[in-house]
């Protein structure tokens, strides 16, 4: 078994998040050039980012430059395989999917302090000043932490992003704090506004400036859904409200617009460690108010954090880890921790008695898709088994679509089931959708059948549920995580999960479903997009 003691020290270490100690090694940091990876180990997703190697948490600076490519920022130790030693790791990519690492974005200025986390803005229209003679410059507005403070300061790019110039005059903002990080910065009208966490006050300051450099206090939104220790790496998002049943195809610019706060805790979350939780609401420019005192979560499975919106975008991406055992987890072994959730197309929906609710959509597979493993037109009351990657495992996509009949009582038996599971060692991944019994309508996933990682704090079992049945559950496996979207993304699950083996396996089934029910089934390999 792999990594099964686990030191006292490491287990401390595990329980820390922003207010890191250093690295522990003094390796030199590599300047002006990409760090090189290994990504051919046993448990390296396959379309998933991870770093080239050392330690990878919260995305940063999200945004699309002028030339289409997408820009992926994040939370970067270089010269560690555990939190700390904070600077800006860089990646692009054309469509999400196929990353190059870049040269590291952003470094600490010295040896004690750190680049936590922030986001980036284009400004085309120069309210910055800093681009007098062109229409793409680029600003990274991030929390400098330092052993006296946390300060906000910002940085200029006149390359769509590549390299930053420091602002001569940072810190922008400075309230003598040692918690008060992570700026989200969006435009509306005339003027730039942030959130940003007071995280120890379980407050949301709202912050407004005409020009990125002086920023005047408008709100403030406070101790709003669980508060667990501190509020972390807020959003605030302009987007498309569409009915339950649309897809993201074909979506007009004119569409009506909604807001949506998010704020990551950490910890406290309900199954222990960190979660993202989202309100929606009302923004006028200064103050946000959220449409009721409901707390939802982005998530049901317990490895989707401080996820962030790309800039003036509906897409997000999170980080997939959970602060309770991301500096353990058997990764290392491959010289690299922590990968980033597929990215995701959201808008928000009208439930009724529910009140509003964010949908995230798996963002469009089409570039990575690859063989068709199989297609199964009527999948009722029976089971199947699609072997796939040689041996030796490989990203698997799942799609059940499920017509049932209405107005029906189910069996208390009546369950659609999958599996992924390893040929050599017998371990599973367990998943399947309960339709009746004491949880009606309900998505379940299982990792506990795997031998590769045992921590207390590890959580096995996730469920969540539904009004209604579900319509549509996709799924991915690659290499040591996977994601459950019901409902084209009404209900996501990420979970990592560590075999000792290559899952090369999914077996799918459904039981004691009523007659006119169909249910059929699209499995594929997903492109290595790192090959």
């Amino acid at each position: 078994m792999m990594d099964r003691l686990i030191p006292i020290s490491l287990i401390l270490l595990s329980t820390l998040t922003h207010v890191f100690a250093q690295s522990s090694t003094t390796a030199p940091v590599p300047t002006g050039i990409p760090i090189q990876g290994d990504y051919t180990g046993p448990l390296r997703p396959r379309v998933h980012y991870s770093p080239p190697k050392g330690f990878m948490n919260d995305p940063n600076g999200l945004f699309k430059d002028s030339n289409g490519t997408w820009h992926l920022y994040y939370q970067y130790n270089p010269t560690d395989v555990v939190a700390g030693n904070q600077h800006w790791g860089h990646a692009t990519s054309p469509d999400l999917y196929t990353w190059t690492n870049q040269p590291i974005a952003l470094f600490p200025p010295n040896s004690t302090s750190g680049v936590f986390s922030g986001s980036i803005v284009t400004d085309p229209g120069n309210t910055s000043g800093f681009f007098p003679n062109t229409t793409n410059g680029v600003v990274a507005i991030y929390t400098l932490n330092t052993p006296e403070k946390q300060t906000q300061e910002i940085a200029y790019s006149f390359d769509d992003g590549y390299t930053f110039t420091p602002y001569a005059g940072n810190p922008v903002l400075d309230v003598n704090s040692k918690q008060f990080r992570d700026p989200k910065v969006v435009r509306y009208g005339d003027n730039w506004v942030m959130v940003i966490a007071f995280a120890a006050e379980y407050v949301i300051g709202i912050y407004t400036s005409p020009d990125l450099k002086t920023w005047t206090h408008a709100s403030n939104v406070s101790h709003v859904g669980f508060l667990g220790v501190q509020y972390e790496c807020p959003n605030l998002v302009e987007l498309p409200i569409r009915s339950g049943d649309n897809s993201s195809n074909g979506r007009g610019a004119d569409e009506e617009k909604g807001w949506v706060l998010t704020i990551s805790i950490n910890p406290g979350a309900p199954l222990g460690g960190s979660i993202t939780q989202y309100f929606p609401g009302e923004f006028n420019g200064t103050h946000f108010t959220p449409h009721d005192g409901a707390t939802r979560l982005s998530n049901f499975g317990k490895d989707d954090y401080a996820g962030q919106f790309f800039y003036n975008q509906s897409v997000s991406i999170g980080w997939a880890s959970n602060w309770e055992y991301t500096n353990l987890v058997p990764t290392a072994k491959e010289g690299w921790r922590s990968s980033m959730t597929l990215p995701r197309e959201n808008y928000l929906v009208d439930t009724g008695v529910k009140g509003w609710e964010l949908v995230q959509e798996i963002y469009d597979l089409q570039p990575i898709v690859s063989n068709n493993l199989t297609s199964s037109r009527n999948l009722v009351n029976t089971s199947q088994e699609v072997g796939f990657g040689d041996g030796n495992g490989t990203a698997v996509y799942f799609d059940l679509n499920i017509t049932l009949p209405t107005n029906i009582t189910f069996s208390p038996y009546a369950s659609i089931n999958f599996t992924f599971s390893t040929a050599s060692s017998g371990e599973q991944l367990k998943g399947g959708y309960i339709l009746a019994g004491a949880t009606p309508y309900t998505i379940w996933v299982d990792r506990g059948k795997t031998n590769g990682f045992e921590y207390p704090l590890f959580t096995e079992k996730f469920s969540a549920s539904q009004l209604k049945p579900a319509q549509r559950i996709q799924g991915i496996i690659d290499k040591s995580l996977s994601e459950i979207y019901v409902d084209n993304g009404a209900l996501v699950g990420t979970v990592d999960v560590y075999p000792t083996a290559p899952f090369t396996k999914l077996s799918v089934g459904t039981g004691d479903l009523p007659e006119g029910s169909n249910v059929s089934l699209e499995v594929w390999e997903l492109k290595d997009t790192w090959a």
